[in-house]
């Protein structure tokens, strides 16, 4: 279990390589199909899943860190005043952290449409990036209500054995 927990950890970052790499390539350097209308079609529709699984990815590596525990707090004195500690052990996977996944991916997103302006045969694009933050959003919705709404019991029970690598 240790080594999956590793593995998860590291995914977001061998992805996001993958996509920096992916992205100085000429579009048709892994594959081109015979039709051009269906080869533009899939690789286009693509931006609705690339960057939703970087954020998928992400929300799976933040899983792994061990759940939060009950805060200790000690109270020492120091002559005069009174000093109070509170430890927090762990990491709890809170809607905050979900948000800041689902952001990180979409600034990613932007990043890798900066970075393929500067190579001449790939183009940035505005309708791009909305497919980005489309693909992003709808794995949002879905993962917080398995997460934190009680919704997607499937998913939920997913998630939980993720959290369970721990």
């Amino acid at each position: 279990m240790k080594a999956l927990k590793w593995v998860l950890r590291v995914l977001p970052a061998l992805y996001m390589a993958a996509i920096f790499i992916q992205s100085s390539l000429p579009s048709d350097h892994f594959v081109k199909l015979p039709d051009s209308n269906i080869d533009h079609t899939i690789k286009e529709s693509l931006h609705l899943i690339e960057f939703a699984i970087l954020y998928v990815l992400l929300v799976l590596a933040f899983l792994t860190f061990r759940r939060g525990e009950k805060a200790e707090s000690s109270v020492a004195s120091e002559g005069d005043r009174t000093v109070r500690n509170v430890t927090v052990a762990g990491f709890s996977f809170t809607p905050g952290w979900n948000l800041a996944c689902a952001l990180f991916a979409a600034f990613y997103g932007i990043s890798d449409e900066i970075h393929q302006s500067f190579y001449p045969y790939r183009s940035a694009s505005l309708f791009d990036l909305v497919k980005d933050f489309l693909g992003i959003s709808v794995s949002y919705y879905f993962i917080r209500g398995a997460l934190f709404k009680g919704k997607f019991a499937g998913l939920a029970k997913l998630l939980g054995r993720v959290r369970s690598v721990s």
